[in-house]
C-alpha cells in the first residue's frame, strides 16, 4: 500500500520539473517523452492508489460519518410519540384543613369495612366508595343543625329553654337569626353500640354485654329507631347491621368474644363514615355511638383526632364508658374524656362494674332530653375551614351547654 504512494510522489516531482524547467528538458534530452511517461505513470500510481484503499476498506471497520447518519435518519420516518398519560390538572391553593382532610381521606380509604361474616342472614358490608362524601353544611343552604343538652349545676337537665333563651357563637362571630328551635324528645334514634372486646376488658366483659342488651331493648323504639352493633379488638367486626328488633340486637351483643389488641379509633371512624353518615333523613334525626372501652387503643390506623374529625362531619354525639374501675383517671379515660367533649357528649366513669348499667340509663335519659336547632352560619365560605361552635345560656350563666365543638365547611 506504501509503494503507490512513493512512486506518485517522485512522478509528480519529475513532472513538475520537466514542466517548469526547460533547461532540464534539453540535459536530458527526453523532454517530451519523459513529460508524457510521468503523467501516464501518474495516472497509474493514482488508479492503483484508489484499488488498494478501496481494498483496505473492505477488510477494515470503519466508523459511520456523522453525516451519513444525519441524512440517513433525515429519511426515516419520524417513529411515533409514545402516548402520554393525560397530565394531571394543576392543583389550586388549599387551606390548612382541606390538606388535613385529603391526609385523612387518604388514610381512611384503607380501613376495610368490618366483616360479619358470623352474623346468620347478614352478608358482610362492603366498604364505601373513595368517592362517597357527605357534608356537614348543607350546601345549597349553608345552614347548620346541632343537637345539644343543657344542664344545671347538679347535672339535671333542662327541658325549658326556648329560642331567646341562647346565644350561638360560629366560627366566633354571634349568629344573627336560629332558622329553627325545638326540643326534641321523640327525633328518631340512629345508634351504634361499640364494645371492646379486647383482652383488656376480659374480666368484666359478659356484665356489659348484658347491661348493653337491656340498655338497647330500653333505648330502641320499635316504629322509629335503629341500632346496630361493633365489636372490636384487633379489627372491628359487625355483629349486627342497624335493625329495631331486639332478638337480633340482643343476640349481636352476645356474639361478641374477647381477644386480641384495640383498634377503637378505627371502629369509630368506620361506624361514622359507613354507617351513621347514611341514615340522612328529611325529617332529621339523631346519630349517637355508645362506647364502652378503656380507652387504650393499640392497633388502629386512623389517629384519635382522625375518629373525632369524621364524628363531627356525620353529626355524630359520642358517649363513653369507661371499663376503667381502678378508682384513677389513666390515659385511655382522658381518651374518652376528649371524644366525647369533642362531639357533644359525655364520658362515664363507673367505680364498679355494677354501675355501668347506671351509665346506660343516664345515656337513655339525656337522649330525649335534648333540643334541635339550626341556623345559617355567618360570613360563610365554602373553603374547608374549620368553625367553632360555642351555646351559652344567655339568662343563666350558670346553666352548662353541651355541644359539639365545630364543624368542617365544605370545600369547594
Amino acid at each position: 500500500m506504501y509503494m503507490p504512494f512513493r512512486n506518485v510522489g517522485f512522478l509528480f516531482r519529475e513532472f513538475i520539473i520537466l514542466a517548469v524547467k526547460p533547461s532540464y528538458n534539453q540535459e536530458n534530452m527526453h523532454s517530451v517523452c519523459r513529460i508524457t511517461t510521468c503523467a501516464l505513470a501518474l495516472c497509474g500510481a493514482l488508479t492503483l492508489t484508489a484499488a488498494a484503499l478501496a481494498q483496505s476498506s473492505d477488510q477494515l471497520p470503519s466508523a459511520p460519518s456523522a453525516v451519513l447518519v444525519e441524512q440517513q435518519q433525515r429519511q426515516k420516518p419520524p417513529a411515533p410519540p409514545p402516548q402520554a398519560k393525560p397530565a394531571a390538572p394543576a392543583p389550586t391553593p388549599a387551606s390548612a384543613q382541606q390538606k388535613a382532610a385529603a391526609a385523612q381521606n387518604q388514610k381512611a380509604d384503607s380501613l376495610s369495612a368490618p366483616s360479619n361474616s358470623n352474623a346468620p342472614g347478614n352478608p358482610p358490608q362492603s366498604a364505601i366508595p373513595d368517592n362517597a362524601t357527605a357534608e356537614t353544611i348543607h350546601v345549597g343552604v349553608n345552614e347548620v343543625n346541632l343537637i345539644f343538652t343543657v344542664t344545671d349545676k347538679h347535672g339535671k337537665f333542662i327541658k325549658n329553654l326556648t329560642q331567646n333563651d341562647i346565644h350561638v357563637l360560629d366560627d366566633h362571630k354571634p349568629v344573627e337569626k336560629i332558622d329553627g328551635f325545638r326540643p326534641e324528645t321523640d327525633l328518631p334514634l340512629r345508634v351504634g353500640l361499640l364494645i371492646d372486646a379486647s383482652n383488656s376488658i376480659r374480666d368484666r366483659f359478659k356484665f356489659e354485654q348484658e347491661a348493653a342488651i337491656e340498655f338497647l331493648n330500653q333505648i330502641v323504639r320499635p316504629k322509629t329507631d335503629m341500632a346496630f352493633i361493633v365489636g372490636f379488638d384487633t379489627t372491628a367486626e359487625l355483629t349486627q347491621d342497624f335493625t329495631n328488633d331486639g332478638e337480633k340486637l340482643s343476640h349481636g351483643v352476645r356474639m361478641l368474644r374477647p381477644g386480641g389488641g384495640t383498634a377503637m379509633y378505627d371502629a369509630i371512624y368506620w361506624s361514622c363514615r359507613d354507617k351513621l353518615m347514611k341514615t340522612a333523613s328529611p325529617t332529621g334525626q339523631r346519630r349517637a355511638i355508645i362506647l364502652v372501652s378503656d380507652g387504650e387503643d393499640n392497633q388502629s390506623r386512623v389517629s384519635r383526632d382522625e375518629a373525632v374529625e369524621m364524628a363531627q362531619r356525620a353529626e355524630v354525639i359520642v358517649y363513653s364508658i369507661s371499663t376503667n374501675t381502678s378508682g384513677m383517671i389513666l390515659h385511655g379515660d382522658k381518651v374518652l374524656q376528649y371524644i366525647a367533649e369533642s362531639t357533644g357528649g359525655r364520658v362515664f366513669f363507673p367505680f364498679k362494674i355494677e354501675d355501668v348499667a347506671n351509665a346506660f340509663s343516664e345515656i337513655q335519659e339525656e337522649l330525649r332530653s335534648q333540643y334541635a336547632l339550626a341556623y345559617k352560619p355567618p360570613d360563610f365560605r365554602a373553603d374547608g375551614h374549620y368553625r367553632a361552635i360555642e351555646i351559652e345560656a344567655q339568662n343563666n350563666k350558670k346553666l352548662h351547654v353541651r355541644t359539639r365543638k365545630g364543624y368542617y365547611a365544605p370545600a369547594q
